[in-house]
Formats: C-alpha cells, structure tokens, sequence
C-alpha cells in the first residue's frame, strides 16, 4: 500500500531531533527522521513511500525532489505549506482507495476522506511501526524486552535503539536513558503485510 507521509508531522510524533541547534538542525533533524523510516520500513514498502516537508527550512539547492534510501522526499517549494501540497497529491492520486495518509492534521485527513484514502495519526503509526520492528525481532528469535508503546521521547528512543543491537539513528541528541518500565498498551494487529485495509480506520467528524 502507497504511503504518504506529512514529513514535520510525523517528526514532531516522534520526537526525534537531529544534534545541536542553529543553522542546519532542522536538516539533521529530517536526515534522523528518514534514517529510522529507511530501516523501519521493507524493500518493498520504501519504493512506494512519499514524505513531505515544508520548503521554509530546506537547505539552499536541495531538488524539490530526491529519492532518499528509496524513499521518496519531496520539499513544498512551490507551494504555501506542505498541507497544500500533500492535499493536491491526495487529490491527484491514480488510485486513493489504496493509499495510506499519515498525518495528524485534520485538514489533511478531511482531504483523504473525500478521495476515500485511509489515514491515520502520526504518533499513532509511529507507534505501531515501532511495535513491528519488535515482533520481527522475536520473530528471529531475539531477546527483547517488553517495550511500552505510545508517544516516544528521544530519551526512549535511544534506550529502544541500543536494545535493537547497536542499530542507531544518527543525529540523535544524546540525553539520560529513561526506564522502559511503564505499563504497556495493548496494540491490535503488530502491522503485518497488509497491515492497512483492518489496523487504520478514518476517524468521522474532524
């Protein structure tokens, strides 16, 4: 299934920010977040995935469009913000009933809805992204300990990266690791091929 992604939504979910501050930490920042959806997403969901950030921050000379990891990446230039642009996709779309749109932004789902597209919050997929990267560990037979799910700070972050075996994100800045123990939730269906046509329901009256 086609992903679209609202790129500085689904960062802001996250909480994963590049090093430092000052000029070019929202490029880290980004670099971070399309690292973590390059390793967390499959060989055959990256070639069919679009992010898209706004262009105020975009570093001089960077296309329009670029293909990072085989994620698409596409920058607002021409448009007033990112949500105009990813409406008009929407709206362009060949075939929006197969689409999956992640954004917490109302007015980009009201524009999903009226196509007949799937979305789902951003912090709620980053969530469920997160929990099948645990199943397929336990899958090959790793240990893994039993991960809250939810809203997760940088601090959790990188407690979760270092239980994965060293499989970083680069640009994280370095803060105190936090416990993991704190009650988990109950996830529907850990996002397996297919995951969107029964795990992510259009939520009615935005």
């Amino acid at each position: 299934m086609p992903l679209l992604i609202d790129g500085y939504n689904l960062l802001h979910a996250t909480d994963i920010f590049g090093e430092g501050s000052g000029p070019g930490s929202f490029q880290r920042s980004r670099e971070a977040l399309l690292a973590f959806l390059a390793r967390s997403l499959n060989d055959a969901e990256r070639p069919h995935t679009t992010v898209v950030f706004d262009a105020a921050e975009a570093p001089a000379g960077l296309p329009a469009s670029c293909v990072v990891d085989g994620l698409t990446v596409l920058y607002a230039r021409d448009y007033p913000d990112a949500d105009t642009m990813i409406e008009e996709l929407v709206e362009d779309h060949p075939a929006p009933r197969g689409l999956l749109v992640v954004s917490s932004d109302h007015r980009i789902q009201r524009a999903a809805r009226r196509r007949g597209a799937k979305h789902i919050d951003s912090d709620r997929w980053y969530s469920r992204l997160w929990q099948r990267r645990i199943e397929l560990r336990r899958q090959q037979q790793k240990s893994v300990p039993e991960k809250p799910v939810g809203r997760l700070s940088a601090a959790e972050i990188e407690y979760w990266v270092e239980q994965f075996d060293g499989d970083d994100l680069p640009g994280l800045t370095e803060r105190k690791r936090v416990s993991p123990d704190m009650p988990p939730e109950t996830m529907e269906n850990p996002f397996p091929p297919g995951y969107a046509d029964d795990l992510f329901e259009s939520e009615e009256g935005l």
